[in-house]
């Protein structure tokens, strides 16, 4: 059985935030791991130019994936393009809420966290964003963490930027199992930082 795994992207998305997890994953679905690892949006297919001017076409819209991933992008500058802005708008955390609702695991990358936080899910959970936007995820009424990944089952947060690829490792070793996740883990030479599990936390396929 096949995994769906979608990455949501808006203008004003960082975009190593999105790149390193889809990397991992889709490294590990060239090597025949059940996945399937996309780029999307919110409505229709579009462009969406990131917040250092890269532009891709999302592969297709929002569907009802077994996970979804959401990356940062602008919080610390308050910015209109990027997360703030679709904090503000609403429209991002309201999808976001949907997806949980219907059963879908819910992870980020850096400033993601908010998201996440601004559709109502990470209140008394553990996690982390980046360490500029720490304050406001406490604000939000979730408990910070200090580890690059935090796991509490349903809900997987990772720190600033680059810990995107400690979160798709991650994610890949719970989906695919810890051998298929060391695998390209090493052929990346990603070295990973600390992970938490929260109390919520599910042992990864394959191992615990």
């Amino acid at each position: 059985m096949t995994t769906v795994v979608e990455i949501v992207l808006f203008d004003g998305w960082d975009e190593l935030d999105a790149l390193a997890p889809y990397e991992v994953l889709r490294q590990a679905e060239r090597r025949g791991a059940p996945l399937s690892c996309k780029l999307v949006t919110l409505g229709e297919a579009r462009e969406v130019e990131g917040a250092n001017g890269l532009r891709i076409r999302a592969a297709g819209p929002l569907g009802q994936p077994d996970w979804l991933v959401i990356p940062g992008g602008g919080w610390g500058e308050r910015a209109e393009r990027g997360a703030w802005g679709e904090a503000r708008r609403g429209d991002l955390p309201r999808a976001i809420a949907a997806a949980h609702a219907r059963g879908a695991g819910i992870a980020s990358v850096c400033t993601g966290a908010l998201l996440i936080a601004a559709a109502g899910l990470l209140r008394g959970r553990p996690a982390v964003t980046h360490r500029s936007a720490l304050a406001d995820l406490a604000r939000a009424g979730a408990e910070v963490v200090e580890a690059r990944v935090v796991d509490d089952g349903d809900l997987v947060t990772s720190g600033g930027v680059t810990s995107g690829l400690d979160l798709g490792v991650h994610v890949l070793s719970r989906l695919a199992g810890p051998a298929v996740a060391e695998v390209v883990a090493v052929e990346m030479e990603i070295a990973r930082g600390r992970l938490h599990l929260g109390p919520r936390a599910a042992a990864p396929r394959g191992g615990a």
